[in-house]
């Protein structure tokens, strides 16, 4: 089974880059992790304990599409020894987008219909590959070090993150603060977490026209919440997440 991918974070990334982000600002560095005292409803309760980032950091606007993996593959997956193209991406009905042809030396990777949707049947070990290449300039970047040192691994224990990446997967606490927390909630300078990442305790609507609207099905291998910026989140079983930057140091993270 494919797991889903986390949110990348990261530097800027190459004026020549394929794949170029769309990157949302997440303030208010050393704020509290969620508790009771800081929301204002009970269901989100599990979620306390989680949110509290130190620095300030960037989190892109919408999730990795079909076209930003796509160009992935055709640059670093004409043989694919490390399984970065999963057929499912090709075969599943529901969430179909990405085809290969050819033979392993000369594979190619095509988008089908918008390339604009959410990559899924991603694995951790994929993203990380993403993000080293993200991290090493794109082209023909490694995948095999930069954000995580993975030496050719494919599963097993996820690698912690190498000090000076420029691109990673982000902490749950980072995912956590860019959905739900706003720096303003309970007043002016006051931080605090809602239920909903549209910045409401409420679902207004299952009509994405509609500011703050979401929709999901669970009961298949994909779920996608949306909402209106700034803390936008769309996420997906088997998806892969957004990408993250830390400004601090002027560093970008997955």
């Amino acid at each position: 089974m494919k797991l889903p991918l986390i949110f990348l974070a990261a530097l800027a990334l190459p004026a020549s880059a394929v794949v170029n982000i769309d990157w949302v600002t997440v303030g208010d560095p050393g704020n509290a992790a969620q508790s009771a005292a800081n929301r204002t409803h009970s269901f989100g309760s599990g979620g306390d304990g989680y949110g509290a980032v130190a620095d300030t950091f960037r989190i892109s606007r919408n999730e990795t599409t079909l076209a930003n993996y796509a160009a992935f593959l055709n640059a670093k997956a004409t043989t694919d020894p490390y399984n970065l193209y999963n057929p499912s991406m090709a075969s599943d009905s529901n969430i179909a987008g990405i085809t290969r042809s050819g033979s392993s030396g000369s594979y190619s990777y095509t988008v089908t219909g918008s390339g604009d949707r959410p990559v899924t049947y991603v694995s951790w070990f994929d993203a990380a590959r993403f993000t080293n290449w993200l991290h090493n300039g794109q082209g023909s970047g490694d995948t095999e070090t930069g954000a995580y040192t993975l030496n050719g691994a494919t599963s097993g224990t996820a690698p912690a993150k190498n000090v000076g990446a420029t691109v990673w997967i982000p902490t749950e606490n980072e995912w956590f603060k860019a959905a739900y927390y706003d720096p303003n909630k309970g007043g002016v300078g006051v931080g605090g977490y809602w239920l909903h990442a549209n910045q409401s305790d409420s679902m207004t609507s299952n009509d994405f026209s509609v500011a703050g609207a979401a929709n999901y099905h669970a009961g298949k291998q994909y779920l996608l919440l949306e909402s209106e910026l700034p803390h936008r989140r769309r996420s997906l079983w088997y998806g892969f997440p957004e990408l993250l930057w830390d400004q601090r140091h002027g560093r970008q993270r997955v």
